[in-house]
C-alpha cells in the first residue's frame, strides 16, 4: 500500500461536501479524511492547522441563495481568500480543487463570486507554485438535498411528500448530475496527477430532463412506492433509479415497518411480499436467537426486509450520524422494512424462536459487489 493522500473538504456537512466525504470513505485503501468543521473559517489557527494537514482540499463550502446577492458574492469570496490566506501563514501548498458553477457566466451575483473566487486561487497558484483544478458543474441532485436550497428535485420531492402540490415556473430542460457521479468526478481530479498545476474543465452533464417530466416520475414514485408499497420500475444505473433513492430519501423514518395484508381462510395464509416494476433477487435467511445479520450499507440498491417468522429488531443509521433508527417486527404481523442507500443497517434476532427473513433486492446478490461497505450500526 502506498502513501495515502490526505483530502479535506470544505463545506464538509454540506449537500455536496457531505456526499463527498461518505464517498471518499469507500477509498480506504487510496484517502485519509482530514475533517473539517464549519468553524475553521472564524478560527485562523484551526483553519491553518486544516490546510497544513492536507495534500489535497476540496473547497466547496459557498453560499448558494440569500434575499441579498451581495451578501452571496461577498461571503463566497471571503471564504476563497480566508483559505488562501491560511496557505500563505503557513507555507502550504495543497492542491485545491474548487467546485464551481456553470453559472459563472451568467449575470448573477452568484455566479461571479464563483468566477472571481477561482480567478483568486489561480493567482495563489502561480504565485506560489501550488495546483488549482476548477470543476465547472451543472446542476446537481441526490438524497439528503435541503428543499428550497439545494435543487428543484429536493425541493419537489420535500412537498410531494408532504402531501403538497408543486409549481412549475419554467418548464425547460435540464442538464443534471446525480450526486454520486459528481463524487466520482471529485475523486478522480483528486487522484489525477496534474501536468499542469491551473486547470479548469467542465463536468459533463449524464441526463436531461424537461422540469414536468421529473414532476411526473416522481409523482408516480408517491403513487406507488408511498400509497401502494410497490417499488417502480428503475433500471440499474438508470437516472430513475437515481431519482427514485433522491425521492426515497425525503420519506420520514417513521413511514417504516409496513404491515403487510394478510389473506387467510380454513387452508391458512397467504401473504404478498414484495411487488415490483424492476426486476430483482428474493433469497430469505434464518438466524438463530441472539445473532445479527448485516452491519453494511449500500450506495445505489434498493432492499426490502420482511419478517414472516419470529421477532427481530431492524436498526439503521446513516453513516455519517450517531442517530439510530429501530424497528420491531414479529412474524404474527408481517412487515417489512426497506433499506435506505447510505443507511449501514443490520436485523437480530430478539425473539426465543427461529427467525425467518425474506429478502429482495433490485440486482442478483453478489457477496462480492463493491456496493456493499460493511460499517457497524
Amino acid at each position: 500500500m502506498g502513501q495515502l493522500i490526505k483530502v479535506g473538504i470544505t463545506g464538509q456537512n454540506g449537500f455536496m461536501g457531505g456526499h463527498l466525504y461518505n464517498f471518499l470513505g469507500t477509498k480506504e485503501e487510496e484517502i485519509e479524511r482530514i475533517a473539517f468543521q464549519r468553524d475553521f473559517f472564524t478560527s485562523e489557527n484551526d483553519l491553518q492547522q486544516f490546510v497544513k494537514s492536507c495534500d489535497v482540499i476540496v473547497h466547496i463550502a459557498a453560499m448558494n441563495r440569500h434575499e441579498d446577492q451581495q451578501v452571496i458574492y461577498d461571503t463566497n469570496v471571503a471564504l476563497v481568500q480566508k483559505l488562501i490566506d491560511a496557505c500563505k501563514t503557513t507555507e502550504a501548498v495543497p492542491k485545491i480543487i474548487f467546485s464551481s458553477s456553470t453559472q459563472e457566466e451568467r449575470d448573477n451575483l452568484y455566479g461571479q463570486s464563483k468566477r472571481d473566487g477561482r480567478k483568486l486561487l489561480e493567482d495563489w497558484a502561480t504565485a506560489y507554485n501550488g495546483a488549482v483544478a476548477s470543476l465547472i458543474i451543472p446542476n446537481v441532485f441526490g438524497p439528503f438535498g435541503k428543499p428550497f436550497y439545494n435543487s428543484f428535485i429536493a425541493t419537489f420531492s420535500h412537498q410531494i411528500v408532504q402531501g403538497e402540490q408543486p409549481t412549475v415556473i419554467n418548464d425547460s430542460t435540464v442538464n443534471l448530475i446525480y450526486i454520486n457521479e459528481l463524487s466520482q468526478a471529485f475523486y478522480d481530479e483528486i487522484i489525477k496527477e496534474n501536468a499542469e498545476n491551473i486547470q479548469s474543465y467542465t463536468v459533463p452533464h449524464t441526463s436531461s430532463r424537461k422540469v414536468s417530466e421529473i414532476l411526473g416520475l416522481l409523482k408516480d414514485f408517491k403513487t406507488q412506492y408511498v400509497d401502494n408499497g410497490q417499488v417502480p420500475k428503475v433500471d440499474l444505473n438508470s437516472f430513475e433509479l437515481d431519482l427514485f433513492n433522491t425521492f426515497t430519501s425525503f420519506i420520514p423514518k417513521n413511514y417504516f415497518p409496513r404491515k403487510f395484508t394478510k389473506h387467510t381462510d380454513n387452508r391458512g395464509a397467504f401473504v404478498e411480499i414484495m411487488r415490483a416494476g424492476s426486476a430483482g433477487q428474493s433469497s430469505y435467511s434464518t438466524t438463530v436467537p441472539g445473532i445479527t445479520r448485516g452491519n453494511h450499507y449500500h450506495t445505489r440498491k434498493v432492499e426490502r426486509f420482511a419478517v414472516i417468522s419470529g421477532k427481530a429488531s431492524i436498526q439503521l443509521r446513516k453513516i455519517d450520524s450517531d442517530e439510530v433508527f429501530e424497528y420491531i417486527l414479529d412474524g404474527s404481523e408481517p412487515a417489512y422494512v426497506d433499506m435506505p442507500i447510505w443507511y449501514t443497517h443490520n436485523i437480530t434476532n430478539i425473539g426465543d424462536t427461529e427467525l425467518i427473513t425474506l429478502f429482495w433486492i433490485n440486482e442478483p446478490y453478489n457477496p462480492e459487489d463493491a456496493d456493499t461497505y460493511f460499517v457497524k450500526v
